[in-house]
C-alpha cells in the first residue's frame, strides 16, 4: 500500500471528560476526534456544499489503537482521502502526538455521499472529485478493471 501523505491536520483540545479512570483517553472518544477531522477536511476542501441537502455517511469504520493518549498530550487528527469511487470514497485518518509525531491511532473509513431529501446514496459530484484530487495532489479515482 502506498504511503499516505497527510495535507490536512486539525489540532484537538483534550477535555476533562475525554480521560477515563485509567488516566488515558477512552477508546470511544477517538471517533469524535475523527468526526471533527472529517468536518474540517470537507469544509476546507469542498466549500460551498449545501449540507442540508447532501450528506456524507459512514458505511464502514475501523480503528487500530497504537499508543495511549494521556490528558497532558498534545494531539492532532490528520485526514486524507485515499481512493474515490462513484458514490463512495476511502478516508484514512490518524491521531498523532504533535510534539513527537508519534502515531496514536489509525482509522480507515468508507464514506458514501447521501441525498438527504431522497434518503438514498448519490454519486459524488465531479466538483467534489476534482477538489479532493487537487487537494491531495493526485488522481484518486478508482481504476476500473
Amino acid at each position: 500500500m502506498e504511503e499516505i501523505v497527510f495535507h490536512h491536520a486539525l489540532p484537538i483540545q483534550l477535555r476533562f471528560n475525554d480521560v477515563d479512570k485509567f488516566g488515558h483517553v477512552n477508546n470511544t472518544v477517538y471517533f469524535s476526534f475523527y468526526d471533527l477531522g472529517k468536518t474540517e477536511y470537507f469544509a476546507s476542501v469542498c466549500p460551498g456544499v449545501d449540507w442540508e441537502k447532501i450528506g456524507i455517511v459512514v458505511v464502514h469504520i475501523e480503528a487500530n489503537f497504537v499508543k495511549q493518549i494521556f490528558a497532558s498530550d498534545h494531539i492532532a487528527v490528520q485526514t486524507a482521502v485515499s481512493e474515490i469511487g462513484t458514490k463512495s470514497f476511502h478516508l484514512i485518518q490518524r491521531v498523532i502526538d504533535t510534539k513527537t509525531q508519534e502515531v496514536k491511532c489509525v482509522c480507515q473509513s468508507i464514506m458514501v455521499t447521501f441525498d438527504l431529501e431522497k434518503h438514498e446514496s448519490m454519486p459524488l459530484t465531479e466538483d467534489w472529485i476534482e477538489a479532493i484530487c487537487k487537494f491531495e495532489g493526485k488522481d484518486l479515482r478508482k481504476k476500473k478493471n
